[in-house]
C-alpha cells in the first residue's frame, strides 16, 4: 500500500543528463541502483531493504529490471500525530508517507570503490511514534572523517513505529509479529551484511547506532536473542538512550483491542487479519487517538518495545546485571538535563508532582491500570516507604531540579524542575550508570555528558538529545573533538584518535578509569571546556532507582 503527501513517485527512472561520473551505480541481489555525487561523498537515498506488509514481517525486497535512481530520501513509515509543545516546534518533519517503507540511505566517500571501509548503522529517533533517515544528517561525520584520513561509510535505516511497529497483544504474538520495528531494524543489519560490500564497505566492521529510541532500540538489540549475533555488529554508540524497563507484551492488550473497535472488526473470525485490511485512515486515526510523546502521559506510551520472550527475552536490568548481552565496545552518551522536555506536556504541574510523590497515586482510580505521567511502572506497585524514598530523594526544592546547576531559575511552575530531575534520572540516568557499572567489568565502555546549553536553552537547560551538534556538527566553534571521538570509534573500537594528521588530541578515558574525585571517568562537554569528572551525581538517588528495578525484576 502506498500512500504520499506529495505527488512523486518513490522510484523514479534514471533521469537524463546524468553521468556516469556523478551518478554511480551499484548492483545488488535484487537490482541496481544508480545514486549521486555531492562534494566528496556519494549517496544512494532511499534503497529498499525490504519489503513490508502491514503487521508482517520484513521480507526480501521485490526484484526487478533495469536501473532505478536512488537520489531521493524513501517514504517515512506512518507517523503517530504529535500534539504542540509549549516553545518548541516538533510536529515532525515533512515527508511522503507510506506503508512500504523499508528503505536505507548510504553515504559513502566517492573515489572509494572496492577499499573495505568500516560502517556506522543508524536509527533515528522519535519516541517509537514518530521518524525517518530525514531526521538525522549523518553526511557532516563521514565528510570528517575523510579529512582525519579515517574513511568511514554512514548507513541511516527507516523502520516502523507506533502500532504499526510494536503491536501488543496476544493476537500479535500468536502471529510471530511482536516488536515488529525491532524486526525490521535486524533485518536491515543483515542487508548491510549482505550487501554493504558493494559500496565498498567492510561487514565485518559495522557499528550500530542511534538517537533516542534509535539508541534504545541499539541497545534492546544488543541483549541475548535468538535473532542476534555478533557478527551483526561489533561495536554500539549510545546518544541519549539505554535499554530500560518496558511492560510485557500482554499489556499492550487494551491498545490492540482499541484499535480493533475502532476499524469495526470486532466481529471478524481473526481481528488481526481485518486490522490487516481496514482502511488505512481509520487505523490511522485510532493510532493518533492514542497518548505519543507530546502527551500528558509522555513517557508512558503506548506504542514501544515490549517483552516477548522472542526479541526481547527478558527486562533490561536482569539482562545486563547476568551479563546476558554482547560483549562488545560501547560510547554512551547523555545530557544533563534529560527529562525537561518530557515534563512539558503536564498540564497541571503542581496536581501531578502531588500524585507522583504522595501515596495518593497508588488508590487513585485515574491512574489504575497505567501510571499517568512517567514511563515508571515500578511506582504503581511502590509502598509507601518507597514513595516517601521518592518525595525525600527528589526534594520540592527547584535549586536541586531539572535544568541542574540554575538556581531558581527556569521555573516554568511550581513543579517544573522537580519532575523534569525525576523523569531525567528514571528513563536515563539511571539505566545508564546501571548498564555502565556491570559492562565496565566485561567490556571496554566509555560515557560522556552534555552540560553545554544551560543559559542557551532556557527552560529546557541541556535537553534531551541536544548534545547532536557535539557528534554531527562540524564547528571549528564548538571543536571537533566529538565527532573525530566518533570517528575513531567506528574505524578503532576506541574513541582516541591517534594524535597525527587533522583529528583532536584529547584522551578520553574508559568509564571505570579512576577520575581525580572518584572511581569513575565521565567526558563533560561544558559551554567553556571539556573535563573529565566522576559519575556519581544523584548517588544515593540513582542507585535507589536501580535497586527497585532490580526488585521488581
Amino acid at each position: 500500500m502506498f500512500l504520499t503527501c506529495i505527488s512523486i513517485p518513490f522510484f523514479t527512472l534514471l533521469l537524463p543528463g546524468l553521468t556516469v561520473a556523478d551518478s554511480p551505480i551499484v548492483s545488488l541481489s535484487y537490482g541496481k541502483y544508480q545514486g549521486f555525487v555531492e562534494g566528496n561523498l556519494a549517496q544512494f537515498l532511499g534503497v529498499p531493504f525490504a519489503h513490508a506488509e502491514r503487521f508482517r514481517l520484513p521480507t526480501e525486497p521485490i526484484p526487478f529490471p533495469g536501473i532505478q535512481n536512488a537520489s531521493e530520501y524513501g517514504p517515512a513509515c506512518p507517523q503517530q500525530a504529535l500534539g504542540p509543545l509549549p516553545g518548541l516546534n516538533i510536529s515532525g518533519l515533512t515527508a511522503p508517507i507510506s506503508e512500504e517503507c523499508l528503505t536505507l540511505d548510504v553515504f559513502k566517500p566517492k573515489l572509494v570503490t572496492s577499499a573495505r571501509l568500516p560502517v556506522l548503522v543508524w536509527l533515528y529517533g522519535g519516541g517509537f511514534s514518530v521518524g525517518n533517515t530525514r531526521a538525522d544528517d549523518l553526511k557532516p561525520l563521514v565528510e570528517r572523517s575523510i579529512t582525519t584520513q579515517s574513511p568511514l561509510i554512514a548507513v541511516t535505516v527507516n523502520y516502523r513505529v507506533n502500532a504499526f511497529g510494536f503491536l501488543g497483544g496476544k493476537e500479535a504474538a500468536a502471529a510471530g509479529i511482536t516488536n515488529i520495528g525491532l524486526r525490521d531494524q535486524i533485518f536491515a543489519l543483515r542487508w548491510v551484511q549482505k550487501h554493504i560490500a558493494n559500496f565498498g564497505g567492510d561487514p565485518s566492521r559495522v557499528v550500530l547506532g542511534g538517537l533516542s529510541a534509535g539508541s534504545i532500540s541499539s541497545s534492546f538489540l544488543s541483549l541475548n536473542n535468538r535473532y542476534m549475533s555478533n557478527t551483526l555488529f561489533r561495536g554500539i554508540f549510545l546518544q541519549s538512550g539505554v535499554a530500560f524497563h518496558i511492560r510485557p507484551q500482554s499489556d499492550g492488550q487494551s491498545e490492540y483491542d482499541a484499535l480493533v473497535q475502532a476499524a469495526d472488526c470486532t466481529k471478524s473470525k481473526s481481528t488481526l487479519d481485518c486490522l490487516r485490511h481496514a482502511p488505512f485512515d481509520t487505523l490511522m486515526a485510532a493510532v493518533n487517538n492514542t497518548p505519543s510523546i507530546t502527551s500528558y502521559q509522555t513517557l508512558n506510551q503506548v506504542w514501544a518495545p515490549h517483552i516477548d520472550g522472542d526479541v526481547i527475552e527478558t527486562d533490561a536490568w536482569t539482562a545486563v546485571r547476568k551479563g546476558l548481552y554482547g560483549k562488545m565496545p560501547v560510547l554512551v552518551t547523555a545530557c544533563d538535563d534529560e527529562g525537561t522536555m518530557f515534563s512539558l506536556p503536564t498540564l497541571n504541574i503542581t496536581s501531578v508532582a502531588l500524585h507522583l510523590f504522595s501515596h495518593r497515586f497508588l488508590s487513585d482510580d485515574r491512574f489504575v491500570g497505567r501510571p499517568t505521567n512517567l514511563w515508571i511502572t515500578f511506582l504503581y506497585t511502590a509502598t509507601p516507604v518507597e514513595i516517601a524514598q521518592v518525595s525525600r530523594l527528589w526534594p520540592d526544592d527547584p535549586t536541586q531540579g531539572s535544568p541542574f546547576d540554575t538556581g531558581t531559575e527556569n521555573q516554568l511552575g511550581p513543579q517544573y524542575k522537580r519532575i523534569a530531575a525525576f523523569i531525567g534520572d528514571d528513563f536515563e540516568v539511571s539505566p545508564r550508570r546501571f548498564f555502565l557499572q556491570h559492562a565496565s567489568a566485561r567490556q571496554n565502555v566509555w560515557g560522556t555528558l552534555n552540560k553545554r546549553g544551560k543559559i542557551m536553552n532556557v527552560p529546557l537547560g541541556a535537553f534531551h538529545t541536544s548534545d547532536g551538534p557535539i557528534w554531527f556538527t562540524n564547528s571549528t566553534a564548538l571543536g571537533n573533538f566529538g565527532m573525530d571521538a566518533l570517528v575513531s570509534f567506528v574505524n578503532r573500537l576506541d574513541p582516541n584518535a591517534p594524535t597525527n594528521h587533522s583529528s583532536s588530541a584529547l584522551f578520553w578515558p574508559k568509564w571505570n578509569t579512576p577520575s581525580t574525585e572518584g572511581d569513575s571517568s565521565l567526558l563533560t562537554f561544558t559551554d567553556s571546556d571539556v573535563q573529565i569528572i566522576p559519575d556519581n551525581f544523584r548517588k544515593e538517588a540513582i542507585d535507589f532507582l536501580n535497586e527497585v528495578r532490580v526488585r521488581a525484576g
